[in-house]
């Protein structure tokens, strides 16, 4: 993979009390989190799509949906995880409509979201040994799923593709979408107890 620019690290400056206050709500605080971090996540943005416009926009949604769901945040580090997950999402979400237009071709993307992924994840400081071990354990777990469940999974999560959808090109019912989503979920929560956190907050949104 080529090299690519890493994730700020995060700023530790967020005391106990200051975290309380943003999560009751408190605008100043969130005014400091906003200044301090906004330049941040709008060039991880841009170092990926380079569309700096369409990054300033993605960061200032990444921030939006931070505010709305504060309350669900539950560390301080959690702010952080939250805001560059958010922005993940919506760059790759940006880059597939841009493939739909012909102007990224599939590999690219794929490029782009494992150095998204990979970026965020040593935000948390794994090693590359850890690292490692968590690609081969979420490789393993999705391997070991039933098939359908298996397919499901995948174009839900690595393709990014909605219910109806996966339901019109597997040739089965909504429904059954549903129900084989719950159960991989449920089964991937369970091989992949150890990284839950990790996971939670960045790859398989469980």
């Amino acid at each position: 993979m080529p090299n690519e620019p890493k994730l700020p690290e995060s700023n530790s400056n967020i005391q106990s009390l200051e975290f309380l206050l943003f999560k009751a709500g408190n605008a100043q605080v969130f005014e400091k989190i906003f200044k301090t971090n906004y330049n941040k996540v709008t060039g991880f943005c841009n170092q990926f799509i380079f569309d700096l416009d369409k990054s300033k926009s993605i960061a200032q949604e990444s921030f939006l949906k931070l505010w709305i769901n504060r309350e669900k945040v539950e560390t301080a580090n959690g702010i952080y995880s939250f805001l560059y997950t958010a922005a993940r999402t919506e760059c790759l979400n940006y880059l597939r409509h841009k493939n739909i237009e012909g102007k990224y071709h599939q590999k690219s993307i794929e490029e782009k979201e494992y150095l998204l992924s990979h970026d965020i994840l040593e935000s948390f400081q794994l090693n590359e040994m850890e690292f490692s071990e968590l690609e081969e354990a979420i490789k393993k777990a999705i391997e070991e799923l039933p098939e359908r469940c298996r397919e499901v999974f995948i174009k839900s999560r690595f393709e990014g593709k909605k219910n109806r959808e996966i339901s019109e090109e597997l040739g089965i019912a909504l429904k059954s979408v549903e129900t084989n989503m719950t159960r991989a979920l449920k089964f991937l929560r369970k091989s992949l107890s150890e990284y839950l956190t990790i996971l939670i907050a960045l790859l398989l949104n469980l």
